[in-house]
């Protein structure tokens, strides 16, 4: 969570402790819905509530400290910001959440440029299947 505080007050937000528990939450699952954030959260605040967590994830989003991604029904994913930008890859039998570089899909994206003239946003890209460990289990893989 380094220079946070900082990129908080840049955009004209206070800091304050419930940022910074969501910052942290979000920074701790690593990828997590609201509902996962506020359970999180509420360990050492129990009185906060999903209202403003989805408040709170909004400003940091806005901010440039979290991103989300729709990763299946239902609730977004948030994540932290990083440096690396990546691709979600949800396996749609365990529901595990890996991420590999934006890079791996820049064949495919300019496949869609030049075809298409379609611009994509990779912050965003979920991709579903079955992960190794499931595919080996001999889970289906039609879906």
């Amino acid at each position: 969570m380094s220079g946070w505080e900082e990129q908080l007050r840049s955009h004209g937000y206070r800091v304050t402790d419930q940022r910074a528990g969501v910052l942290q939450a979000v920074t701790e699952l690593g990828h997590g819905t609201p509902e996962e954030i506020l359970v999180r959260v509420q360990a050492g605040a129990p009185r906060i509530n999903l209202s403003t967590i989805y408040r709170t994830l909004e400003v940091l989003e806005e901010v440039g400290l979290v991103t989300h991604a729709h990763l299946g029904h239902g609730s977004p994913t948030y994540h932290s910001v990083d440096d690396d930008l990546h691709i979600h890859l949800v396996c749609r039998s365990c529901g595990a959440i890996d991420s590999v570089p934006a890079r791996t899909a820049e064949p495919f994206c300019a496949a869609l440029e030049h075809d298409h003239g379609f611009s994509t946003d990779l912050g965003h890209m979920a991709v579903h299947g079955l992960c190794r460990p499931c595919r080996e289990d001999g889970q289906s893989s039609t879906g």
